[in-house]
């Protein structure tokens, strides 16, 4: 599932910009599908504009009929009525996956005998201070077990010990959720720590869901601003 939505507070239309000679988010609907990871990949908006580019290069969507606040919440509606295990949440403007880390995070549910994963993401290391201290890049501390203890737009840890190394993460938009946590997500009310980080898998945590965090050294390119998008024709090249 793709979430997209045409008004992102950010940089407004991104997934309509040109990313050689295709708009991002057709670019990232057929990265998607290149995995051939999927019984099925679709695109779920409640933009007109949207909904007719997706169609026209024959793909799939599904409409929103409600307002929502999250990609997250976009997708638990969509859902609702599927007989599905595992849903794979790809952010509209992540036009660089790649199969590899998309499999790693599927497996997670392979190897959770005692089902006790809610949902699992991707993280990455980063090691340029300008990258960890931007709001735009969010990042994810862990636990020993590799579960998120939180995210945050500020740098996580704090590095008031200068002498202690550590590895800081970037968190990317890309999650596989068991169906129950996603339709539980859907129920619960944001609180206060979301709504301050403007994070959606804060929630997550704040209500006690376990998110199982899979290390990938391929960072690629999420498009939250025009400087990213810049980045990413660059990289297309």
């Amino acid at each position: 599932m793709i979430p997209a939505r045409y008004q992102a507070s950010r940089f407004p239309a991104k997934l309509m910009q040109d990313l050689a000679g295709k708009p991002v988010i057709v670019r990232t609907y057929e990265a998607a599908l290149a995995t051939q990871l999927f019984d099925d990949v679709y695109v779920v908006t409640d933009s007109d504009i949207i909904d007719e580019t997706i169609r026209k290069a024959g793909g799939k969507v599904i409409r929103s009929k409600q307002k929502h606040e999250s990609g997250s919440d976009r997708i638990a509606e969509a859902v609702q009525d599927m007989d599905v295990d595992i849903v794979v949440n790809v952010q509209g403007d992540e036009p660089f996956i790649e199969k590899e880390s998309l499999a790693k995070v599927i497996q997670v549910f392979h190897e959770d005998d005692d089902t006790e994963i809610d949902l699992a993401s991707i993280m990455t290391p980063i090691d340029d201070w300008e990258e960890i201290s931007n709001p735009n890049v969010v990042k994810v501390i862990v636990n020993k077990a590799n579960f998120a203890l939180y995210f945050s737009r500020s740098p996580i840890p704090y590095p008031r010990a200068e002498e202690v190394d550590v590895v800081y993460y970037k968190h990317k938009g890309i999650y596989a959720f068991r169906k129950r946590a996603l339709l539980d997500f859907q129920k619960l009310p944001m609180l206060q720590l979301e709504a301050k980080e403007k994070i959606e898998a804060i929630r997550f945590l704040e209500y006690g869901k376990k998110i199982k965090m899979v290390e990938t050294e391929v960072s690629g390119i999420g498009i939250d601003t025009p400087e990213d998008l810049d980045k990413a024709r660059k990289a297309w090249d």
